[in-house]
C-alpha cells in the first residue's frame, strides 16, 4: 500500500491565474509608458505639437510681415510632410494672392532696400512680370546687374564688405575661372552675392566671422584656398535654388561650416529632404539642430521630420530637442503618462521599467508554481521559498533587460561617419565582371521588424519545447513505480529534454538554407538566435528541473535501502 506522505502533490493553484492576469496588465502598461532610452515616443510629438502654431499659422505670419518667399518654404515643407490638402489650402490661397497684390515682391522673396541695385534691371522686371519666385543668382546674370551691384557696394564703409570685393581681384581662384575673365561670371556672381549678405547683416555672427577670417586668409594667400571655394559652392547651391528672402532667412539661422556645407550637398540633391530641412530650420530657428539632428540619425530622418511637421511647431522643437528619433513601437498611451514623459522623462523610464519588472516577476512566478512539479514530502530536498522568489526575481530582471532590447531599436546604433571626398571601397565575396554584385555591408546593431518576429518565432518554439518536457517530468512523478524506476524512466528521456538543442540547431541551419536559396533576406542575428535559444531552454529544463528531481529520486532510493526496503519495490 502506498503511504499518503509518498503520494506526488501539485503545487497549489489558488491565486495563480490571477497573478499571471495582473503580470501581463503590468507588462502592457510598461509597453505603453511612453518613454525611451534613446528615441521619442509619437504620442509626445502629438501631445507637444498641440495649441501650437502649424506651419500654415506660421506660414500667414511671414506672410503678415511681407516675407511670401519663406511663407513658400513652409508651404513646400508642409506639402512634403504629408499635411492635409485641406489643412494648406486656406494658406496656399493667401499665399496667391498676396502675390497678385503685391507682384514686386514675389521674385525677391520679400522687401530690402539693399536689392535697389538689381531691382531695376530687365531681369527683375521680368521676373515681377511672371509673378514667380526667382533664384537670386539668376539676377547676377547680365554684366549690367554686377556692375551697378559692384558701384552699389563699393563704397560700404563694412570692412568685411571691402575685402569681398578685393577677393574679385585674385587670379588664382582654383576651381573658379577669375572675375573679369571669359567664364569668371560665376566667381563674380558669387562674391558679389557674400558681399551683399553681409553688407545687409544677414550673416549670423559665427558665419560672419568664417567667412571674414577665411577671406582675409586669402588675400594674405594671394590665391582663393580649397576651404573657401567649399563655402562658395555650397553657396552657389543655395542661390540656384532660393530666392533672396528666402537664402537671408536660411542663412541667418546657420552658425557653423558644418551645417553650411550640409545644407549645400542637400541643396545640390534637391527634393523633399531639402525641403522639410528648410522648413524644420525655420520652424525651430535654428538649421543647427536640424542639420544635427540629419547627422545623427542619417538613416531615416525625413520620416521623423514629416511626423514632427505635422504636428506643429511644438513637435518640432521637442524633437531637435531630445535629438533622437521617433520610436513607432509604442501602444496608445493614455494622456497622464504622456504628460508625465513630456515634464519628467527620467521618472517616467523608471515607472516603465520598474512596471516591466513586476510584471515579468508575476508572469514568471505564475508559471512556475503551475508547472513546477512539487515534492512528495517536506525533506532536506526540498527548495527554500525564499530561493524560490530570488529565482524568480532574477528571471524577472533576464525578461526586463529583453524588454529594453526589444522595445529600444536605437539603443546600440550609431551613426556612420561621413566620409566627405574620394573614397575606396574594398569589395569582398563579389564578382569584378560585375559591378552590381559588389557590395559594401556596413556593421549594426540595430533590429529590424523581421529579425524581432524571428526571433519571437524561434522563442515561441522553445517555450513550447519547454512545456512538453515539463509535462513529461510531471506524467513521471505521478506514476506509482519505485524511484528506480522513474530513474531509469527519466535516463530513457534524455533525448526529449536535448529536444531543444535539437530544435535550435535545426532552425538555424534551416534559416541559413533559406537564406542562401535567397527565400529570405540574409540576417544571421535571427538565424544564430535559434541556436543560442535553444541552448538556453535546454540548460534551464536540465539544471532547473531535470537535475532536482533525480536528485530527489536517488535520495528517496537511498532512504529506501537505509530502513532496509528493496529500493526496487519502493514506492
Amino acid at each position: 500500500m502506498t503511504d499518503p506522505a509518498e503520494i506526488p502533490r501539485r503545487a497549489p493553484t489558488s491565486g495563480v491565474g490571477l497573478g499571471f492576469a495582473l503580470g501581463l496588465v503590468l507588462l502592457f502598461a510598461a509597453w505603453a509608458v511612453p518613454v525611451h532610452l534613446r528615441s521619442l515616443a509619437p504620442a509626445l510629438l502629438v501631445q507637444s505639437g498641440a495649441d501650437t502654431p502649424t506651419l500654415a499659422d506660421l506660414g500667414e505670419a511671414r506672410l503678415d510681415a511681407a516675407q511670401p518667399g519663406p511663407a513658400a518654404l513652409l508651404l513646400a515643407g508642409a506639402r512634403a510632410a504629408g499635411v492635409a490638402p485641406a489643412q494648406t489650402a486656406p494658406f496656399d490661397n493667401a499665399l496667391r494672392a498676396f502675390g497678385k497684390r503685391e507682384p514686386a515682391l514675389v521674385p525677391w522673396g520679400g522687401e530690402d532696400p539693399f536689392l535697389i541695385p538689381l531691382t531695376r534691371q530687365a531681369a527683375a522686371r521680368a521676373a515681377t512680370a511672371r509673378g514667380e519666385s526667382t533664384p537670386v543668382l539668376q539676377f547676377f546674370v547680365t554684366a549690367e546687374a554686377r556692375a551697378a551691384l559692384r558701384d552699389f557696394l563699393g563704397g560700404s564703409r563694412n570692412a568685411a564688405v571691402r575685402d569681398t570685393l578685393e577677393l574679385l581681384k585674385l587670379k588664382n581662384t582654383g576651381r573658379f575661372v577669375p572675375a573679369g575673365l571669359p567664364g569668371g561670371q560665376t566667381f563674380e556672381a558669387l562674391g558679389l552675392l557674400v558681399a551683399l549678405l553681409q553688407q545687409g547683416e544677414h550673416l549670423p555672427p559665427s558665419l560672419a566671422k568664417l567667412w571674414r577670417e577665411e577671406t582675409r586668409a586669402a588675400l594674405a594667400r594671394g590665391e582663393l584656398g580649397a576651404p573657401l571655394q567649399a563655402l562658395l559652392m555650397d553657396l552657389l547651391a543655395l542661390g540656384r535654388r532660393l530666392d533672396w528672402r528666402q537664402l537671408t532667412a536660411v542663412v541667418g539661422t546657420v552658425e557653423t561650416r558644418a551645417t553650411w556645407s550640409e545644407l549645400g550637398r542637400l541643396a545640390r540633391a534637391g527634393g523633399e529632404p531639402f525641403a522639410l530641412t528648410l522648413a524644420a530650420a525655420l520652424v525651430d530657428n535654428s538649421a543647427e539642430r536640424v542639420i544635427a539632428f540629419r547627422l545623427r540619425h542619417p538613416d531615416d530622418p525625413d520620416a521623423d521630420l514629416r511626423l514632427a511637421l505635422s504636428n506643429g511647431q511644438g513637435a518640432v522643437r521637442l524633437l531637435l530637442a531630445r535629438g533622437v528619433p521617433v520610436n513607432r513601437q509604442n501602444a496608445p498611451a493614455p494622456g497622464p503618462l504622456v504628460g508625465l514623459a513630456l515634464r519628467h522623462p527620467e521618472w517616467a523610464l523608471v515607472l516603465r521599467f520598474a512596471l516591466c519588472a513586476a510584471g515579468a516577476y508575476l508572469v514568471l512566478r505564475a508559471l512556475d508554481r503551475s508547472l513546477r512539479v512539487a515534492p512528495p514530502a517536506p525533506s532536506p530536498a526540498n527548495e527554500d521559498p525564499g530561493l524560490f522568489h530570488a529565482r524568480s526575481g532574477v528571471l524577472a530582471l533576464v525578461a526586463t533587460g529583453a524588454f529594453i532590447l526589444a522595445t529600444e531599436p536605437y539603443l546600440g546604433r550609431s551613426a556612420p561617419p561621413r566620409i566627405e571626398g574620394l573614397t575606396l571601397a574594398m569589395p569582398v565575396l563579389g564578382n569584378l565582371a560585375d559591378p552590381a554584385t559588389l557590395k559594401t555591408l556596413v556593421p549594426s546593431f540595430a533590429m529590424d521588424l523581421h529579425s524581432l518576429l524571428a526571433i519571437a518565432l524561434f522563442g515561441a518554439l522553445q517555450i513550447s519545447m519547454y512545456l512538453v518536457c515539463l509535462a513529461k517530468i510531471r506524467s513521471l512523478d505521478a506514476l506509482a513505480l519505485p524511484p528506480l524506476v522513474k530513474l531509469r524512466l527519466m535516463e530513457n528521456e534524455e533525448n526529449l529534454f536535448d529536444g531543444g538543442l535539437y530544435l535550435g540547431i535545426g532552425g538555424t541551419a534551416t534559416a541559413l538554407v533559406f537564406q542562401v536559396l535567397g527565400l529570405i533576406e540574409p540576417n544571421l542575428l535571427a538565424a544564430y538566435s535559434s541556436n543560442l535559444l535553444g541552448i538556453s531552454c535546454v540548460a534551464l529544463i536540465k539544471i532547473r528541473h531535470v537535475r532536482p528531481f533525480k536528485t530527489r529520486l536517488i535520495l528517496a532510493a537511498q532512504d529506501a535501502i537505509v530502513v532496509g526496503g528493496d529500493p526496487g519495490k519502493a514506492r
